[in-house]
């Protein structure tokens, strides 16, 4: 069994760090728009139509909007009305949701 020198073990990881390709910059970040999440343009959506909407309306009208699209995701109305639920409980008062009746969902900015 040979055993490497410390020399050795540098030079090798020299090497693999050389041969790796550089890392993109924040700059190269920083020129794209971002994309908003479901739960962003569902916000958007709301305020600005300005009445009761359910999941599968809310993602429809994204998509209209090209606000936001699933990304294959084979139930986002479900889980865009999970999301919505859960801010709605963590948030409380400060929710950019109101669920004024069972399966529909509003505004809270005036």
């Amino acid at each position: 069994m040979s055993k490497k020198s410390p020399k050795t073990a540098k030079t090798e990881a020299a090497a693999t760090e050389a041969s790796r390709p550089a890392k993109k910059t924040a700059k190269s970040r920083a020129n794209k728009p971002k994309n908003l999440s479901a739960l962003d343009a569902a916000a958007q959506v709301l305020a600005t139509r300005g009445e009761q909407m359910t999941a599968p309306e809310l993602i429809a009208a994204m998509a209209d909007q090209k606000l936001w699209t699933s990304p294959n995701g084979k139930t986002p109305a479900a889980t865009l009305y999970a999301a919505i639920l859960r801010e709605i409980t963590t948030k409380g008062k400060e929710s950019r949701f109101a669920r004024p009746e069972r399966g529909k969902f509003a505004s809270t900015a005036k």
